[in-house]
This record gives C-alpha cells, structure tokens and sequence, in this order.
C-alpha cells in the first residue's frame, strides 16, 4: 500500500499531478482542493490511497490525512465510487463537506454532478455518526497565480463535461462572482452545470 509520496512536480492539472520520486513519475489523481494547495513545480508530499479496479490501478493524493480520511468515508458509501468522491471534494472542501452532511443538508450534496437524492440521504445516513460533528473553519483557500477561463473550462471538460455546457457555466460564474481563483471559478461553476 502506497500512504504517502515525496517528490517534485513534474506536471500539474486540476485532476492529477505528476510527482518525480527518485527518477520514477507517478500520476496521483487529485481533487480540486489539493490542487489549489501544491506547487506547479517544487518539492510536494501527498498522503495518498491507492484504488486497484479490475483494469486499472489508481492512486489519489491529499494535502492532509483529513480529506484522505474523508475521501475513503465517501468509497466506503455503496454506489460512492473514487471517481464521484473526488466530485464531492472538488466541490466542497472537508470542512464544508463535514458541516453538510452533519447538517443532513441533501440539496448542497444533490446540487453535485452524479449525486441524486436517494445517493446524497445514503451519504447523510451512512456517514453523519461518523464525521467530526464540530464546526472547523473553512479552509484558507491560496491564491492560484494564473486564474484563467481556459484553465477552468480543461478541468471541468477534464471531469467529463460537456464543452458547451461547461463554456456556458464557466461564463456564468465570471460574470456573476467575485471569484479570483481557477478553483473558486470552477468550484461555482460546478454549481450552474
């Protein structure tokens, strides 16, 4: 089991990051908020779980042990796969995501692509006794250095998008916000699609 990988970035997109570790490249899937907090390029650690399908073995990368923990609640939910997880952390950040489902909020979880009603009261039902039930402060988003409409849109058609729908939300969400940032753009345009 591969829990952790140190290294420099050799590559980096709002799905995956590509870390060098001791001349081998790895490709560790992400969410959108741990790639609103590692380095274009540089030294990264991520905590990481590797998920080995019948076709593919995938690892997945966390800035912190919490959102890994998070991330495995959400698989361990029947009809949650890794690929839908990572749609909810890319959507709301762990304390957000914590505070919704100890809420029992359905509508902020339903408003996410690939969760229904009966997938969103499954999360609240399967996971509310087993979050931390404290209010956390929403984590302090940094600054992405090259905030572009271009960006958003290739990680949204990254998710799996359609190009027009996602052109259209990405456009609603400049217009309409405040947002300064490649992952608040996408975060609310996740919101409109």
């Amino acid at each position: 089991m591969i829990t952790q990988i140190e290294g420099n970035v050799v590559e980096k997109t709002p799905t995956y990051v590509v870390i060098d570790c001791m001349g081998i490249g790895y490709q560790v899937h992400i969410s959108l908020n741990t790639f609103s907090k590692i380095p274009a390029a540089g030294k990264c650690k991520l905590y990481t779980l590797l998920i080995i399908r019948e076709d593919a073995h995938l690892l997945y990368g966390f800035t912190d042990k919490h959102e890994r923990h998070l991330f495995e609640l959400l698989t361990s939910v029947s009809g949650i796969g890794a690929s839908t997880a990572r749609m909810i952390l890319s959507s709301l950040n762990p304390s957000e995501l914590e505070q919704v489902i100890a809420s029992g909020n359905v509508a902020t979880l339903k408003s996410i692509k690939g969760i229904g009603e009966k997938s969103a009261q499954r999360i609240i039902v399967d996971l509310k006794d087993k979050i931390s039930k404290e209010v956390v402060p929403a984590d302090t988003v940094l600054p992405f250095l090259n905030p572009l409409r271009d960006e958003a849109l290739a990680a949204l058609l990254a998710l799996g998008f359609q190009k027009q729908a996602a052109e259209k939300a990405v456009d609603k969400t400049i217009k309409s916000s405040a947002a300064t940032t490649v992952e608040e753009i996408i975060k609310l345009s996740l919101k409109n699609l």
